[in-house]
């Protein structure tokens, strides 16, 4: 964890997507959710394919790997995004943050099932504790809602978008996924996610919005050429290198920076309640990952 080689792209990828939830909140409301979440991927494609070329990485994937890539892409680029837009308009963005990170819930019954990955004692102690510290930040929240406010909402989004993500996951390290160049099966994965999102878009907010804000395009683009191209790979690199476990911890991170931008540029206001509930989710999220063995 302490080389420099490991220890920068963890940082970088945790300072990114950390900012990224704020960033978020200025494609919503203005805009559809779901055309957003297109134009993102819309430019993130063709980014992700030239840094494949670049890397002399094969585009070809066979039946087998472009099925993977559309579940991928369905799942992660499609499902995800367009859910978690749709809880920042419910939540702050720290909250959500929050949520996305229990994804190792899931993660760890999904592997069961069908990774066949024992679940830990620990890992489930952990889980417990997570769960409860988001159980006190939810109350905190609905009780400083304003009347009429959606936070359950909110709530449910954040649990499908954090399934969805889960689902992508664990089927991307299945045994077809661990032979493809990793670069290749996201830029494959991004372009059937744009594709599925644009039809969402269409089905649910009619025909494409294309604003005239520029400050709506640079979060886009930050959205899709950083937040995106730049850091999946880079996480899924850590992935290989440390195990899923230890890369995990970039959850934890995650979160840490995301808050911090909820207090100082949404005005997240901390109570007793939402303290003791952010200090027992971050425990529980240490303990919980702490559990996970890395790979060998």
């Amino acid at each position: 964890m302490l080389r420099p080689a490991v220890a920068l792209p963890f940082l970088l990828v945790v300072l990114i997507w950390g900012s990224t939830w704020w960033v978020i909140t200025g494609q919503i409301g203005t805009v559809p959710a779901s055309w957003s979440v297109t134009w993102r991927f819309v430019l993130a494609t063709p980014a992700m394919f030239a840094v494949a070329a670049v890397m002399g990485k094969s585009l070809k994937l066979g039946a087998d790997g472009h099925r993977l890539a559309f579940l991928v892409g369905l799942t992660q680029f499609c499902g995800n995004y367009n859910f978690v837009y749709r809880a920042e308009l419910h939540l702050t963005s720290g909250i959500v943050a929050l949520m996305i990170a229990l994804m190792l819930v899931p993660n760890a019954v999904l592997a069961r099932v069908l990774l066949r990955q024992p679940i830990l004692p620990r890992f489930a102690g952990g889980s417990a504790i997570a769960i409860a510290g988001i159980a006190l930040l939810l109350l905190n929240e609905s009780r400083m809602a304003p009347v009429g406010g959606q936070v359950l909402l909110g709530v449910v989004f954040a649990l499908v978008a954090t399934l969805c993500a889960s689902v992508s996951n664990v089927i991307q390290a299945n045994e077809v996924g661990s032979r493809l160049p990793m670069v290749s099966l996201l830029a494959w994965a991004m372009l059937y996610g744009a594709l599925c999102d644009a039809a969402v878009a269409f089905a649910t907010a009619g025909p494409p919005v294309l604003p005239t804000d520029a400050a709506y395009w640079l979060g886009t683009a930050y959205l899709a050429m950083i937040g995106s191209v730049v850091t999946f790979p880079l996480y899924y690199t850590l992935v290989r290198q440390l195990g899923a476990g230890r890369a995990a911890y970039n959850g934890v991170a995650v979160v840490v920076v995301a808050m911090l931008f909820s207090t100082f540029l949404e005005g997240y206001c901390w109570s007793l309640l939402a303290g003791a509930g952010a200090a027992l989710a971050t425990a529980g999220l240490v303990v919980a990952l702490s559990a996970r063995k890395p790979s060998t």
